[in-house]
Formats: structure tokens, sequence, C-alpha cells
């Protein structure tokens, strides 16, 4: 065991096997709040727990008769359990090129580590049996802390793994956030794909409504729940088909890289684009869809401090602003004189599957979250069921017209997100991430996105009569988390202490 090659593969092992856990599995695929990742999460317990015996044996021991045998067989337990991982991966979900790339690298390594083990493995079982110890001074420090860290991760592994076959079951039956539609609809949805247009579909398409969904990407549609219709071209939809509504969530994402001038040039074409296609198949149709449901964003309102904002509001100049304008205009171009349009300015959705949540949750799950900046920016923020329900009773409230505020009654400053978020899952939430190193490392985009906010108030959604099921942070957090199903509804602000905002909205 002190062959010099035979620790280089050791250490590679080890530094691409914490790669894969940390960057894979923590933080860009989020296995540890996947409800289809439990079985998998066993696996992995089960495998650190085996390197856990491994790491800590070689590092103080040498095997010998009977115990060399049973390291063997530990080996081979370790190989069988990686197979099954690998079926398991692509059957629950799909692995972004990064990780086949490191999972090969790995088994390759694995393969030269093995080649060098065995033989010396068999050559020890035919020695009287014993634990014959040794030390290989800093090796040996490796090993031991190895195993130390995947014992950790076997324990956190097998908790989390009770933990995300619970989750699925904490959400609400998705056919309910349909119960406002009284009768069957055919409605055509972009971006069905995406963090709330699959919410959506798969609520329409339990409840029995007819969905056609437009997508790029027809392999990732089909991960959604069906039955529903996908098509990658609107032109394929036949102009005598009675549509009902259309919902238009397609865009390229805003919050997923820098702002180049490339990426801004693309967020917004892509928005466009897919806008105006959407006009020109309402115009195709024998009978035109009635409503219109286009997304907006709360960035709309631009860098904001401590003013409540309505609909009624302008916006500040700056990217988000002139993005979110120039979608609204080509939305109201596409439903003039064909049916009523109703942009939605979303706030910060909220949903353990994607969005902000998704992004917070690994550091706030490790005890390294806090609150950005100052903490002191707003952040307007909604469930995404109750998202789901606020587009479906657009669809069917004729009285809603024009920009909607697609927010949740009670928006906080980030300082309490931080804090709630963190009293939601046990953890503290007491690590400033400081303004400065947002601006050094993400430009414009951290300061629009994470350092400046909105405080806005969904001032025409409440006068239309809609009720939200999770109003309060604490409530749609604990949702989110499966901490609970019990949805406290009553806003903290009341209609008729925002006179003036409703007066300003319907203007």
């Amino acid at each position: 065991m002190s062959d010099p090659v035979l620790w280089v593969l050791v250490c590679l092992q080890i530094f691409m096997g914490g790669f894969d856990v940390f960057y894979h599995h923590e933080f860009t695929e989020r296995l540890t709040w996947k409800p289809a990742a439990a079985t998998e999460l066993m696996l992995h317990s089960a495998r650190n727990g085996l390197y856990a015996v491994l790491f800590f044996t070689f590092a103080w021991f040498e095997p010998h008769g009977i115990w060399a045998g049973l390291i063997a067989a530990i080996l081979v337990i370790e190989i069988l359990i990686t197979l099954w991982d690998f079926v398991e991966e692509d059957l629950s979900r799909k692995l972004p090129a990064s990780e086949r790339v490191t999972h090969t690298l790995l088994a390759i390594n694995y393969g030269a580590i093995l080649a060098y083990i065995v033989p010396i493995l068999i050559s020890w079982t035919a020695l009287a049996t014993e634990f014959r110890p040794v030390f290989y001074g800093l090796g040996s420090v490796l090993l031991t802390a190895s195993a130390a860290g995947v014992l950790l991760f076997a324990v956190r592994d097998s908790v989390i793994s009770r933990r995300v076959q619970a989750l699925a079951q904490a959400l609400v039956s998705a056919e309910t956030l349909a119960d406002a539609l009284d009768h069957r609809y055919r409605v055509v949805v972009t971006g069905g794909t995406g963090f709330i247009g699959a919410r959506l579909v798969e609520a329409l398409s339990a409840a029995g409504h007819a969905v056609i969904v437009l997508t790029r990407d027809p392999a990732k549609a089909a991960e959604l729940r069906p039955p529903f219709t996908t098509v990658t071209n609107l032109n394929q939809i036949p102009k005598h088909l009675r549509i009902d509504a259309v919902v238009n969530l397609a865009g390229e994402p805003i919050g997923n890289g820098l702002w180049t001038r490339r990426k801004r040039c693309r967020a917004l074409r892509s928005r466009l684009k897919t806008t105006q296609a959407v006009g020109r198949f309402m115009r195709r149709l024998e009978t035109p869809p009635k409503v219109l449901i286009a997304a907006s964003a709360i960035g709309f309102y631009g860098l904001r401090s401590e003013e409540v904002l309505s609909e009624a509001d302008g916006g500040t100049d700056c990217f988000s602003h002139r993005l979110t304008a120039a979608v609204e205009r080509a939305a109201k171009d596409a439903g003039r004189g064909i049916a009523r349009t109703v942009c939605l300015r979303i706030g910060l959705v909220l949903g353990r599957e994607g969005g902000i949540l998704a992004t917070l949750l690994p550091a706030f799950d490790w005890c390294v979250g806090g609150p950005i900046g100052s903490g002191r920016q707003w952040m307007s923020w909604i469930e995404r069921d109750d998202l789901v329900r606020l587009i479906i009773h657009a669809i069917i409230t004729e009285d809603l017209d024009g920009a909607v505020n697609a927010t949740a009654p009670n928006p906080v400053r980030n300082a309490e997100f931080a804090s709630t978020l963190g009293h939601s899952l046990g953890r503290p939430a007491i690590l400033r991430l400081p303004a400065w190193l947002i601006r050094l490392g993400l430009g414009d985009m951290g300061h629009e996105l994470l350092l400046s906010g909105q405080r806005v108030m969904p001032i025409k959604v409440l006068a239309s009569g809609f009720d939200f099921r999770y109003a309060q942070l604490d409530a749609a957090l604990d949702y989110c988390l499966g901490r609970t199903q019990n949805a406290r509804n009553a806003p903290e602000v009341p209609l008729a202490n925002n006179s003036r905002l409703e007066e300003r909205a319907r203007s």
C-alpha cells in the first residue's frame, strides 16, 4: 500500500467524489429536495457507509486472512451498488453532461485502484488472520478524514431519503388548483416545461382539461404528467380548433448567467419572438381565444426602495424594466382587437423545484445562508401553487385586464425572508453575503435582482376576489418544504387599508 501511484489514484478518487457530491448532488441537482431521488439517496448512503469502512481500515490496518476476504466482499458489494445507482439515476432524472463525465472518470480511476488493490488482497488472504497495524503518515490522516466525511454523508443521506419520500405527499393534489374552471377548457401553454408551466400543465391536465404545450424540447415535455398534446410550432394547431385561452410563459431565463450584451439580446429576442408568434397564431384561428395571459415580472418597476407599488405605477430605467416593458407592449399588440390580455407581473416564485428558493436551499441547508447585502431590500413573492391558481383565476375573471401584480399581499424584507427560511429549515441564517462581493461577481444582474427590490401589492387581484392560500411567508415556506399542508389564508394587509392604491390601480 506504499506505492505512490496508488496514493495519487486514491487522492484523485476522493477529490472527484467530493466534487460530484457537492457540485452535482447538493447544488446543481439538489437531490436532497427531490422526491424522485429517495432511492438514489439510500444507495448513496449505503455506498458511503462501505467507503467509511474501507477508508478507515486501509488508513490504520492491513487486513490479513479472513479479514482480507471480507474487504474483497465489500468491494464487490460497492460495485453492485454503484451499478444499481447508475440504473436508478437513468430512471429518476436526466443527468447533466458534467455529471456523466465525472462518473466516467470516477469509474476509470476506480478500476485502476482495483487493479492495484486486488492482487494485494489476494496475497493477504494467504496470511494468518489479523488486523496488522500500519501508519502511512499524511496518507493515514487523509483516509481517516475521508472516512469521517463519507460516514457523515451516509447518515445524512439516510435521514434525507426519508424526508424526500414525504415531500411528494406534502403537495396538494394538482387537479384542485383548477377547481375554479366550471367546464372543460382547451388551453395553449408556451413555456409549459418550465418551473411554473409544468405545474400549470399538470393542474389543467389532472382536472380533465385539454392542454396543448408549445415546446422546443419534446423529450423534456414527455417528462410531464399526461395527458396533453405537444407541438413544436403553433402552426401545427389546426385553425378550426376551439382554443379558450393562451398562457404565454416562454422566455430565456435572466437569472442564470451574467448579463452580457449577448445574454440581454437573447432574453429580449426569445420573449418577443414567442409573443409575436402567439399573436399570429390567434389571428389565424377561426375562433380566437377570449383571453391571453402573458408572463411579465415585477422587474417592470425597476430599482425602487420603500414605495408601495400598485399596477398604476411606472418603472425606473434599468434592464429589467426595459425588458418587461417591451414584453408587455408585445403582448398587448398580440391580443389587440382579439382577446382580453392580462400581463402578470410575477414576483419571486417560491417552490423547492426551481426559482429563488431552490437556489437558496443548499446554502441554508448547510447552515451558510443569511441576508443578502443590507437585508433591507423588499422581496415580493408568491407561492407557486397560488400563482397557478391565479393564472386560472385570470382566465375566467373578465374584469382582470392589462397589468396585474402576481404577488402575495405581504412582501417582506430580505433579512426577514432569510430568517423565516432558516426557521422553516431549523437552520441558522446569520451569514450575510456582502453587497460588494455580489456587485463584483455578478455586476448589473446582482445589483438589480439581489440588492434592489420592489414592495409590490396585488391590488387588482385582491379587488377581483382572489383568495391566497399562502398569504404569509412562513405558511408558504412550510408548505414548500413539506412541513405542513395547512394554508394560512388571511392577508395581514386588508384591502380596506389600501383604498388609495386600489383607486390608483383601477385608474
